[in-house]
């Protein structure tokens, strides 16, 4: 299954701004693993790097990612371009 997701990450600037990039890596993997209903979930650098891109503190507001789930389950996050 294969699937693309829009996720909003305006939530994280509610944060305090030293763990604003931290915070929005732990809420991609919530956000991928209520959608796909999934336990394992692998987040590919590119997410990671787009994230990490402006710092701790300047989070992106969304991010467009490709969540593919395999057979046993587990969920792989890449970067939409």
């Amino acid at each position: 299954m294969e699937r693309v997701y829009v996720i909003p990450l305006r939530k994280v600037k509610d944060v305090p701004r030293t763990i604003r990039s931290p915070r929005a890596i732990r809420y991609i993997k919530e956000f991928i693993g209520k959608h796909m209903k999934a336990e394992d979930i692998k987040i590919d650098a590119s997410v990671n790097e787009k994230v990490w891109e402006r710092g701790i503190q300047k989070v992106p507001p969304k991010i467009k990612v490709k969540a593919i789930k395999d057979e046993d389950g587990t969920v792989a996050v890449t970067l939409v371009e």
